[in-house]
């Protein structure tokens, strides 16, 4: 795989690239997921259960989900696309940003 020269790209092109590197970590992370949960499952079946058996199945509780946008200053801010703006995206959108400047 080649190397990019980082020192001669533009900010952003830097950002751009930090953007498609923390994708590609999501995607790689969620594929190897998947690849556990279908190895777990076989195990289950072997056993003559389903994982969902084993594990509970059901969850409890408010689940937001995964977090889709992030304030760009502050990675701690974050927002899963679901409810209420954040004043931050509210601010960035009035501002001429677009919901994809904030996209993890």
């Amino acid at each position: 795989m080649a190397q990019p020269n980082l020192d001669k790209m533009s900010v952003a092109e830097l950002k751009q690239l930090q953007k498609d590197t923390e994708k590609a970590i999501e995607n790689y992370a969620a594929r190897k997921r998947e690849e556990a949960l279908v190895e777990l499952e076989q195990v289950a079946q072997k056993h003559g259960f389903k994982l969902s058996e084993l594990v509970g199945g059901k969850r409890t509780g408010n689940a937001q989900g995964p977090a889709k946008y992030r304030h760009p200053e502050n990675a701690s801010l974050t927002w899963t696309g679901r409810g209420r703006q954040p004043k931050w995206i509210k601010e960035g959108l009035e501002a001429g940003k677009s919901l994809e400047d904030f996209a993890i």
